[in-house]
């Protein structure tokens, strides 16, 4: 039985941070549509560069089965295996030039990370548990949705209620069952010079 996995974290932090974590295993249950719209209302006001907000998403919902298995052909299929479960599924697409001017916006992929991330706090927030995967296949997407030239499909979400896990293969819900773990802060904020740790918190 997968079970919630929160954080043990070094120094209190928002509890919505914590309680986030990646399942491969959902359960058979919908995602009601204030839920939904609630979560992609924090997509919109996620920050970006020039308030450009360069993310685009495809949406399915598992309810619609046509428009599901859509979008579920365009993971790979090892994520296929897992994410067929899911009530709803995400495609995220980066446009990777300004509207106003046409150059290349090099926060692009970085402002589709931070709506992502606005997604996660606020799919948490709402007992909902989110999975992320760069496994897609991105020449289908394009085909499937006549994505233009200019806008990059990236990542794929899934969202939905925590399941048990049942229905997925051992090591999947090996994978679930396992620990969460995080590097410390001295392993990645340097101070004076490159990989030396900071000296905050000692």
């Amino acid at each position: 039985m997968t079970q919630a996995k929160e954080a043990h974290t070094d120094y209190p932090i928002e509890e919505s941070l914590a309680k986030r974590w990646s399942p491969y295993g959902f359960a058979d249950r919908d995602v009601a549509t204030e839920d939904l719209l609630a979560i992609l209302e924090a997509v919109r006001w996620a920050p970006s560069s020039y308030n450009e907000q360069p993310w685009r998403y495809l949406l399915a919902r598992r309810s619609q089965p046509e428009a599901f298995a859509k979008l579920l052909s365009c993971l790979v299929e090892g994520n296929q295996v897992w994410a067929k479960h899911a009530p709803v599924l995400l495609i995220g697409v980066a446009m990777l030039a300004f509207l106003k001017n046409g150059k290349p916006n090099k926060a692009a992929l970085h402002d589709l990370g931070l709506a992502a991330g606005n997604l996660c706090v606020e799919a948490t927030a709402r007992g909902l548990f989110v999975h992320q995967m760069i496994g897609i296949v991105p020449e289908r997407v394009r085909e499937l949705y006549g994505v233009p030239e200019g806008a990059e499909p990236l990542t794929a979400i899934a969202i939905g209620y925590l399941g048990d896990g049942g229905n997925l293969p051992e090591a999947l819900q090996e994978r679930d069952r396992t620990p969460r773990s995080r590097r410390p802060i001295s392993a990645f904020v340097f101070e004076n010079a490159w990989a030396e740790s900071t000296e905050i918190g000692k």
